[in-house]
């Protein structure tokens, strides 16, 4: 298969709002794709490489743009692409960014201009063009003849989605039927959506469920065998090494096998949680660092129980799973659960969660299996919302479906000591269509000038930004930066002299510090 074949299926992708049309798009271009084309058409469409990172930074990339002109006609095969993907991701030692670049310099040489920007994003990350990973799992049901629930499960199974497209398409349901629950390989998280409050969240999953707290930890999933520990993050990237505390208490527990789901997290002497980003000081460290162990300890807490001892629980309700993991790991180490049917009891619940600092619930059925992977309706998280009014500084154009948007919005708070604006991050979450078509715009009437991709706007504009917490990031002059925010609205009502001010922003990060 030709990459153009794919590069042209990724931009009508990117090109439609229509979920049907997208599935049958890429149902298509999989049809026409042979097994191990079909690996690398899944993994490059969600914005992967098959072969992991392979150190092709921004200035290797624009180098090797520089380096020769775009093809006039269009001759590169997918294979040798990856081919050349491989050699990149091979190079290692002295010289090694030299080689580096040259290999991408010769493959970019050969690509026409559509083709050359979809490997220069695919290299850096960057691309996005509506091709999510649901999508893709319909669409390779649909190109094997494989129900969506049984591509679904192997799906969450897997940390290859490609691998699972090259096996529906080359041997169907029986070649599925091999990826399933192992211990020491992680498998996709099962995610939760959201509920308004208890009551809602009761009446949505049947009358009855169980309710956990919420916590503002590191989400992690432990495997045991024998003596063997192995800790995977929620990106499912190997941690053991940066939590020995999860190992021991995994180790202690009374069995062989067992695959766990938790969060890991730093608390206070009396129980209250630390600050999200002081938990995650613990992580993306190589080695076991004693003095930072003895500063922050972690404490583990599980909520469901996959697998002990040979007996694989996540098909089971949830009922079960959770009876099992009462039966095997001590209360300490179990995060906080009551089940109830009762509004007035949940809603109970929820607030002596938050008096104790933590982010919320997560209502659960009692009758859903673990769906690996999947954000479905079963689990239902409850969390008061933080929002902010703040000034749009910039934006930059959107890329995928909203290519001629202002998409990514720059958020700045009032800084009344300078008279200007204290930038606290980006987001371009939360948008509809009609708001993204308004604010470009509107924006492009605030324009003061461009860099790059960037569009600098007078500050005029107000929008409502809810988020998530707050933490201290580098990145800012402010030292402080908002967490998971996403647009509510804009606040035509309110002039900038009403945003928030920075003052504000450091009084709510301060008092999230000191809750307990």
């Amino acid at each position: 298969m030709r990459l153009l074949e794919l590069v042209e299926t990724s931009r009508r992708v990117a090109g439609t709002p229509a979920r049907l049309e997208k599935i049958a798009v890429l149902a298509d271009l999989l049809r026409r794709a042979a097994p191990r084309e079909a690996a690398m058409v899944a993994s490059w469409l969600t914005g992967t490489l098959r072969q992991g990172r392979v150190g092709l930074g921004p200035a290797i990339v624009r180098e090797a743009l520089a380096s020769a002109p775009a093809a006039a006609e269009a001759t590169l095969a997918i294979a040798e692409v990856d081919a050349v993907l491989d050699a990149i991701a091979s190079a290692r030692g002295a010289g090694s960014g030299t080689s580096r670049r040259a290999l991408l310099g010769g493959l970019l040489g050969r690509a026409t201009e559509p083709e050359r920007d979809f490997l220069a994003r695919l290299a850096l990350g960057e691309l996005r063009q509506g091709a999510l990973e649901g999508v893709l799992v319909e669409a390779i049901a649909r190109a094997s003849g494989v129900p969506a629930p049984e591509v679904r499960r192997a799906a969450g199974n897997s940390e290859d989605l490609g691998a699972v497209a090259a096996a529906a398409l080359e041997g169907g349901a029986t070649a599925l039927a091999g990826f399933s629950l192992r211990v020491l390989s992680p498998v996709q998280p099962m995610l939760a959506q959201t509920a308004a409050d208890p009551a809602e969240a009761l009446a949505s999953l049947g009358g009855e469920a169980a309710l956990d707290w919420k916590l503002d930890g590191a989400r992690v999933q432990v495997h045991r065998r024998g003596d063997e520990v192995r800790v995977f993050s929620r990106a499912l990237r190997d941690v053991t090494p940066s939590v020995p505390e999860v190992v021991e208490v995994v180790r202690a527990l009374p069995a062989r096998d067992l695959v766990l789901d938790g969060e890991a997290i730093a608390l206070r002497p009396g129980g209250a949680p630390l600050p999200f980003q002081l938990t995650m000081r613990r992580f993306g460290r190589r080695l076991d660092d004693t003095a930072l162990r003895e500063e922050l300890p972690l404490s583990v807490l599980f909520f469901d129980l996959l697998h002990a001892d040979g007996a694989e629980l996540a098909p089971r309700a949830a009922r079960e799973r959770f009876a099992a993991l009462e039966a095997l790991v001590p209360a300490a180490h179990r995060v906080p659960r009551l089940v109830t049917s009762d509004p007035a009891a949940a809603a109970a619940f929820l607030d002596d969660t938050l008096r104790q600092g933590h982010e919320g619930i997560v209502a659960k059925s009692l009758d859903a299996p673990y769906e690996a992977g999947s954000r479905g309706s079963a689990w239902l998280k409850v969390k008061p919302a933080h929002t902010l009014d703040l000034v749009v500084l910039a934006a930059e154009w959107g890329s995928g479906r909203r290519v001629g948007s202002l998409s990514n919005l720059h958020l700045g708070a009032r800084d009344p000591a300078s008279g200007g604006y204290a930038m606290l991050g980006k987001t371009f979450k939360g948008m509809t269509d009609a708001m993204l078509a308004w604010q470009t715009s509107r924006l492009l009437a605030l324009e003061l000038g461009r860099e790059g991709h960037v569009v600098h706007v007078r500050p005029e504009l107000v929008v409502e930004v809810a988020f998530d917490g707050i933490q201290a990031s580098p990145r800012y002059p402010s030292g402080l930066a908002l967490r998971f925010a996403r647009v509510k609205r804009y606040r035509e009502d309110k002039r900038p002299a009403d945003a928030d001010t920075i003052d504000t922003v450091r009084a709510l990060y301060a008092r999230q510090g000191a809750q307990g």
